[in-house]
């Protein structure tokens, strides 16, 4: 066994969106160990300038080179769009980054009318503008940025009455276009993906992107002879410099049944 197959494969996120995409890669890779850096503290990226979210990404990648990880995947559509090119030139090892799921909506869509929900920052990148213009030759894309919902996702909000208030003022709008497909371009919105559905009627479809991540992640490990090797179940690992008492409450509810291979490492710096 190469020495490097042993090591961890890091996954972070602004905050804890990204466990969203964390639990589709231990499924479908269990004997990998995995850890996962919420950077909630500066919380919301999606409202932030590319250059400093560039700075807390290669902050957190510091950090995560110290724990000798093997590949990162960065679990937030706003910190792929500012910062994946940067790292992957910085960084030798596979860095899987994200991106809203536009293509798949695209092939699914009937009516050829897709609404997206994300950040700011996801909506005002120039590769978010490239993916549309690339997909949407006949395929009429409605962009919603969704201010605050990522600081209720951070608190463990879920379906607060808040929170459905603040999803109806982002989907109402969607619904009256018509639309029949709706992508989540943020992390933290799979956590919603119930509470959407209910504010929607049955036959519009619901995109993201976890599992297609995970999918392209455990290729390029196989590709790359990086696989862990083991045959017991892999740990994983939470770290966060979140400022709430109840953060690990909050990653223990939305990491879920996962929760017997839940280890909370508290502040990472």
């Amino acid at each position: 066994m190469a020495p490097f197959q042993n090591n961890p494969i890091g996954v972070i996120d602004s905050g804890v969106g990204g466990i969203s995409v964390l639990k589709c890669i231990r499924a479908h890779l269990p004997h990998e160990n995995l850890i996962y850096v919420a950077d909630s503290k500066f919380a919301p990226y999606g409202e932030k300038t590319s250059e400093e979210i560039t700075r807390r990404v290669l902050t957190v990648f510091d950090f995560l080179n110290k724990q000798e990880v093997k590949s990162v995947v960065v679990a937030c559509n706003t910190a792929t769009a500012a910062s994946i090119q940067i790292v992957r030139e910085k960084f030798d090892y596979p860095i899987i980054g994200m991106e809203p799921a536009v293509k798949p909506a695209s092939l699914m869509s009937k009516n050829k009318i897709v609404g997206v929900l994300a950040t700011s920052g996801t909506l005002l990148s120039a590769k978010f503008s490239a993916l549309l213009e690339h997909h949407g030759n006949d395929i009429h894309f409605i962009t919603q940025p969704c201010f605050g919902l990522v600081e209720l996702v951070e608190q463990g909000d879920t379906e607060s009455p808040e929170l459905i208030t603040l999803l109806k003022k982002y989907i109402d709008p969607l619904l009256k276009e018509e639309i029949d497909t709706l992508v989540l371009g943020c992390t933290h919105y799979s956590f919603l993906k119930k509470t959407i559905k209910k504010l929607m009627p049955e036959y519009i479809k619901i995109v993201d992107t976890g599992d297609a991540v995970s999918n392209y992640l455990k290729l390029v490990l196989v590709e790359k002879n990086m696989l862990n090797q083991n045959a017991k179940p892999g740990t994983t690992d939470f770290w966060t410099n979140s400022l709430d008492q109840n953060a690990d409450k909050v990653i223990s509810k939305l990491w879920g049944d996962n929760s017997k291979s839940f280890n909370f490492k508290g502040l990472w710096f």
